[in-house]
């Protein structure tokens, strides 16, 4: 194989400029735990307790159904809990089939949910087990409501969905409440979902806003204001928006490493790669229609989602390229980043926050559908001067081997204009919550 973002009346607190509205192993005994026979304890009404400010218990959801950007996400934000708390229990309970890929660090653990895949805009299957539709999701909502309630935390940050997919939160969220349980909820949301337009219709419609208002104590919306207005967008009702935050956009850790000798580098990444192939495919043949005296050394993620058939004819046709290094994944993406010149990539909330923290030239080839989320991210980022980006319907290999060469030239992408202090902001928010818990308990 070839060389992978409150006011309350009630509350006299003054809020920062980003919120929506301007200032404000098992044992054998113990109660509640398990038994010496391996079967937990049964529910018990929550008594008082208190929570240690320093070691709380913390659940992250992420139904993840497509791509690579949900579970980044969330292992991120899990990692900043951690590195804020560090005697904190943090639980992921995820659909993403990587997550074993990635280095889970101390403090950190995650449940497995049976995967979904994206159908349509607002349509879900299950991946694998496709006979079952009806059996995965009964399991995926006994799943998370019985491990939230054994679990017990007392913060959950809810990935996108109020609900979940299809509901199967509510179980959960309707058991916390009558089980008297004092688990503070948080909604965190990127800065764009889709166009305005259908995605008002589908808040809407699907009573999201009813149960952010029921149940939820926060909304995170992990962007800017200046960029894109999220709650406007989408017409926030104004009980939602009295408790919407805007953090500003997730700034990653960066490494330092010098750049390494030779040509100019390329890196390809397209996330999960199930709907990156033409991209890809685009690059390479650009690439192969260079003069010889055009030297670039090019890295090509193929993403673990693209379809085996298509790797292997992307393998088959470009594996005679010297300067070409293919792989199928990397959970370790910061290298390569800082190795590289130019990086070409779709426009995904996540490259986005990774391209932006460091400061990598970019083309961005956003996709389109099922929903235009990262088309109208692509188009508001070109438009303020940090990459250049392709229309889907324009591509071409010349046009974006164009582009690369044009962009070794410019100069390097500074994000000083854009807020991406959206991990300092949660920490604040964080600590809110929890006191509020204590005072409450």
């Amino acid at each position: 194989m070839m060389k992978f973002e409150n006011i309350d009346g009630s509350n006299s607190q003054v809020l920062p400029e980003n919120s929506a509205q301007p200032a404000p192993k098992p044992v054998l005994q113990g109660p509640g735990v398990w038994f010496s026979d391996g079967h937990p304890a049964p529910f018990r009404q929550e008594s008082n307790l208190k929570v240690s400010g320093s070691s709380p218990k913390i659940v992250l959801y992420s139904h993840d159904t497509f791509g690579m950007g949900n579970i980044r996400r969330t292992l991120l934000l899990s990692q900043d809990f951690i590195a804020e708390y560090p005697g904190a229990s943090v639980l992921i309970i995820t659909g993403s089939p990587m997550i074993h890929a990635f280095r889970i660090p101390k403090g950190i653990d995650y449940i497995k949910l049976p995967c979904l895949d994206r159908l349509q805009a607002e349509q879900y299957a299950p991946r694998y087990l496709c006979s079952c539709p009806d059996e995965i999701k009964e399991t995926r909502e006994a799943i998370l409501r019985e491990s939230v309630l054994r679990f017990n935390p007392d913060l959950m940050v809810v990935d996108k969905r109020a609900a979940g997919i299809d509901g199967e939160l509510l179980p959960t969220l309707h058991a916390l409440r009558e089980n008297g349980r004092h688990t503070k909820l948080v909604l965190g949301v990127r800065d764009i979902l889709d166009e305005p337009e259908r995605t008002r219709k589908i808040l809407a419609g699907n009573g999201s806003f009813d149960v952010i208002d029921e149940f939820y104590d926060e909304v995170w919306i992990y962007g800017s204001k200046s960029i894109f207005d999220t709650a406007k967008e989408y017409a926030f009702p104004e009980s939602v928006v009295c408790k919407t935050f805007y953090c500003g956009y997730l700034k990653r850790p960066t490494v330092l490493a010098g750049r390494k000798e030779g040509p100019p580098r390329v890196l390809i990444t397209t996330g999960g790669g199930g709907d990156g192939s033409d991209i890809i495919e685009a690059y390479l043949t650009g690439l192969s229609s260079l003069p010889r005296n055009v030297a670039l050394r090019t890295t090509v993620i193929l993403g673990p989602q693209m379809p085996e058939v298509r790797r292997l004819e992307l393998l088959r046709h470009f594996d005679y390229m010297p300067d070409v290094n293919f792989l199928e994944f990397e959970a370790e993406i910061a290298n390569l980043y800082v190795e590289s010149d130019v990086v070409v990539a779709q426009a995904g909330y996540n490259t986005v926050c990774e391209l932006l923290s460091f400061s990598r030239r970019a083309i961005l080839v956003p996709r389109s559908e099922p929903v235009r989320e990262q088309l109208i991210r692509a188009r508001l980022m070109a438009q303020r001067g940090f990459f250049e980006y392709i229309e889907p319907q324009d591509l071409t290999s010349e046009k974006l081997i164009s582009k690369v060469l044009e962009s070794f030239d410019s100069p390097s992408v500074t994000s000083n204009t854009l807020d991406l202090d959206g991990l300092p902001v949660i920490r604040e928010r964080v600590r809110a919550l929890l006191n509020c818990w204590r005072r409450a308990a």
